[in-house]
């Protein structure tokens, strides 16, 4: 089972309130807690695909300055000959 533990934080009355409309009766989430961790998955999530995309991106770079190299079927022996080549 997953370790959980509390964090207490600080929020205005506003966000309380929009907080806890978020939950309940009614709504996608039972707690208040559930919504926040929810909303955190989300970040997490959004992030990661972030790093995907920035990794995409320095790939096509890659290609665009002729920074590639024909791929032979067998990653090992394409890493031994990249490490040559930088030495």
């Amino acid at each position: 089972m997953v370790k959980t533990e509390s964090l207490n934080i600080a929020l205005t009355d506003e966000m309380k309130k929009f907080v806890s409309s978020q939950s309940g009766s009614g709504t996608l989430y039972a707690t208040p807690s559930e919504y926040v961790r929810d909303l955190i998955r989300h970040e997490s999530e959004r992030l990661q695909a972030a790093k995907v995309r920035s990794s995409i991106i320095e790939g096509y770079q890659d290609i665009l300055n002729g920074r590639v190299h024909e791929f032979s079927g067998d990653l090992m022996t394409d890493l031994k000959a990249h490490k040559r080549r930088k030495s």
